[in-house]
């Protein structure tokens, strides 16, 4: 007998893909960017609506009806999530994708879905010196990868949506007990280590992604920003940041960097960072939330990999 599958993907780049290759079952597209902004943990509740609007219509000009367009509508087709027998997860390695996937997981189990829920990842691929996104894959290797699939166990969904109601709360620190734990998530804990860093390190304000990209300024001759934000997009690692959010984070370091004979050098402030001589917490901090989190509440230790209570 056919199984009735519900097929939740990561976003219209992968769905495109996915629906030139005659796979059965209905698409659900999770448009969102959870790793960003104030979160709810019961998804798709009156406040956590609210939270999100608020914040992408304040920080990403995105209109309430865009997102009720492009999110809600979407969110809404899985009132209908137990009427399917099995569920298949199409998110990538990244940390965008996984708190994502965080997000939908404790949507099926706070909707109190039974059916089997399985997970297509792509990462790393082998022969490929990087890792792949989903929509990088050939039509060979994405049909190799939704063969693999894995199916969650009730344990990977007990991780998943304890990480959320941790990520929803203020408790980045109890997150870091969770890197160690064994599950079916195979990039979870590189995540999580690349989540911790987005907190501002304590020596120099800035947290690891916002120090790389002064590095990349300081090692390339980069002529924009433009042709920096391309830089970051390519050399990010476990973020999977889209360019509107590494746009967004160079606008912010304006201080540490500026065009000198046609090209992005560093200010004194920029080699300050580099060289960890000088704490610039106070000039850079500002309102950021990752979660329940303020991202300025915390302070990363690179000696420990913990982090610190800011006091």
């Amino acid at each position: 007998m056919k199984k009735n599958t519900l097929h939740i993907t990561n976003g219209d780049s992968l769905t495109d893909r996915l629906n030139t290759l005659d796979l059965d079952g209905d698409l659900v597209i999770w448009r969102e960017m959870l790793c960003e902004g104030p979160t709810v943990e019961k998804v798709g509740s009156p406040e956590f609506i609210a939270a999100r609007k608020k914040f992408l219509k304040e920080t990403y000009k995105i209109s309430e009806a865009d997102y009720e367009q492009k999110f809600v509508s979407q969110l809404n087709k899985l009132n209908a999530i137990n009427a399917y027998d099995e569920v298949i997860l199409w998110f990538e390695f990244d940390l965008f994708c996984h708190i994502n996937m965080l997000a939908a997981i404790s949507y099926l189990i706070q909707h109190k879905s039974t059916m089997p829920i399985y997970i297509v990842c792509s990462g790393w691929v082998k022969g490929q010196s990087q890792l792949k996104g989903l929509s990088e894959l050939t039509e060979e290797q994405l049909f190799m990868h939704y063969d693999k699939k894995i199916r969650l166990a009730p344990e990977d969904l007990k991780i998943a949506h304890h990480i959320w109601q941790l990520y929803c709360d203020e408790k980045p620190i109890e997150l870091k007990a969770e890197i160690k734990k064994s599950s079916n998530f195979k990039y979870l804990s590189s995540c999580i280590r690349a989540h911790i860093e987005r907190f501002p390190n304590k020596n120099t304000g800035l947290n690891t992604l916002e120090t790389n990209i002064l590095k990349l300024i300081d090692l390339h001759d980069i002529t924009s920003k433009q042709q920096l934000c391309g830089f970051v997009l390519n050399y990010q690692g476990y973020y999977g940041y889209g360019d509107m959010q590494i746009s967004r984070m160079i606008k912010a370091l304006k201080p540490f960097f500026r065009m000198h004979e046609g090209k992005l050098v560093l200010s004194t402030k920029g080699k300050n960072v580099l060289e960890g001589s000088e704490n610039y917490y106070d000039l850079v901090k500002d309102q950021s939330t990752y979660g329940g989190t303020h991202k300025y509440s915390f302070l990363y230790n690179p000696a420990s990999h913990e982090l610190l209570k800011y006091s």
